[in-house]
């Protein structure tokens, strides 16, 4: 009975999804977004609510991180509490935790320096991304409630979810610059062309520091561990307010009983915690064609057999993943063999081809990285050995002529011979008469 109940604890303990630490400015936050963090209680995460500055802030203890996930909605916090900093933080990104921030214009320095640490640079404190064209008519005035249709959602749906038939999304909040030049930043979210972001209480006295298209309300990161970061300008786009609000545009009419916000959000929390997008390699077989059993090493020219099984989580399970731009490299120093994988009815993804006339020490290299997807790095190494002597072909067909060659002359020398001695015989006959 009781290895029973450790195997069930053990189980359960396997499939719960990790503690999630939640950072707020205040206690009122966590009802005003209620919507959003019932929607991650309802999908199995156990959240813990604290105050950003309180002084029992800790992430690890002993070596061993508390939590796996860091959700930090405080937008005007000056310093954290304990001992949470931005070294601290960005330790825990760079060993595989993931973060979900959301600022505001009240955004302060300590928010953006982690957001400078991840490749953004967030607005001046006080400022907000202001579009005299795309407003919501609940506007105060200042034209800083926008509203945003699908159509600027990064092109990812395994990021965003669905374009297709999302309603407009409701934005109020600062602007962000993502380092154009950084391959692992994602622009999730992007303002208007006619859009701006400067302190709506001040004239426009010189260039606004995003501009148009430039400027990024949501952005995301994957780092090369494959720890992902979001960080939004707005925290009211995860609110409740914003989540159920109607949407109405000022120029053009266009409206919504209900914004696309609650589906988006979901979307990017579900991908920043990676429950979507993330690939795993099952398991990597090769061979020599007509045989099972991986060889101790290959020889030169023979028919190789490679298969790999990819899977994708979804749902909480692993499942077989499909796609038809896998690549395989057969790597020495340079690429070799480069061919795309053929998937097969069983799941697996298979290439054959011949190995190079070139031995050395090779890798099967398995390189997948696409926008959304963890990145997938599979290497095999394998000793490639020249023909051993009793391999190599006895005649070549490229050297008959040389073997003609040869044996031509030495008909020649036959004949030559024979008729000198033949000749040489007659003459002493001749002679002696």
């Amino acid at each position: 009975m009781k290895l029973l109940l450790l195997f069930i604890f053990a189980f359960v303990a396997c499939n719960a999804q990790a503690p999630t630490l939640v950072l707020l400015d205040n206690q009122v936050i966590k009802e005003t977004h209620s919507t959003f963090f019932r929607s991650l209680q309802d999908r199995g995460y156990i959240l813990t609510f604290k105050i950003a500055d309180d002084s029992s802030l800790v992430l690890s203890k002993y070596g061993e991180y508390l939590y796996k996930n860091l959700i930090i909605f405080a937008p005007s916090v000056e310093e954290f509490g304990g001992n949470l900093n931005v070294e601290t933080i960005t330790q825990f990104v760079d060993d595989g935790g993931n973060l979900l921030i959301a600022g505001s214009s009240a955004t302060g320095d300590v928010l953006s320096e982690i957001a400078s640490e991840c490749g953004f640079e967030i607005d001046e404190e006080g400022t907000f991304v202001i579009d005299h064209l795309n407003y919501d008519l609940t506007d105060e005035g200042q034209h800083t409630k926008l509203v945003i249709t699908s159509d600027n959602l990064i092109d990812a749906p395994i990021i965003v979810g669905s374009k297709k038939g999302v309603a407009p999304l409701l934005y109020q909040g600062t602007g962000i610059l993502a380092d154009p030049e950084n391959p692992l930043v994602l622009p999730l979210l992007t303002a208007d062309s006619t859009s701006y972001s400067y302190n709506p209480n001040l004239p426009v006295k010189e260039y606004p520091h995003a501009v148009g298209r430039d400027t990024v309300l949501i952005a995301g990161l994957q780092a090369r561990n494959n720890a992902r970061v979001v960080f939004s300008g707005s925290l009211s786009f995860f609110s409740d307010e914003f989540f159920s609000s109607p949407v109405k545009k000022s120029q053009s009419g266009e409206a919504a009983l209900k914004s696309g916000n609650e589906e988006v959000a979901t979307a990017i929390s579900q991908w920043v915690f990676r429950e979507h997008g993330q690939l795993r390699v099952k398991s990597v077989k090769h061979h020599k064609e007509g045989e099972k059993e991986a060889p101790q090493d290959y020889t030169i020219m023979d028919n190789v057999v490679y298969t790999i099984e990819i899977d994708i989580l979804e749902n909480g399970q692993w499942k077989p993943f499909t796609a038809n731009d896998i690549q395989l490299e057969f790597v020495r120093i340079d690429p070799f063999v480069r061919t795309t994988l053929q998937r097969k009815p069983s799941g697996e993804y298979e290439a054959k081809f011949k190995i190079p006339d070139v031995y050395g020490v090779y890798q099967f290299k398995v390189d997948y990285d696409r926008v959304g997807y963890t990145r997938l790095f599979s290497t095999t190494q394998v000793s490639v050995r020249p023909l051993q002597h009793t391999q190599y072909e006895r005649f070549i067909t490229s050297a008959y002529p040389y073997y003609t060659g040869a044996f031509s002359m030495m008909l020649g020398v036959f004949v030559f011979s024979f008729v000198f001695l033949h000749f040489k015989e007659d003459d002493k006959k001749s002679k002696s008469e």
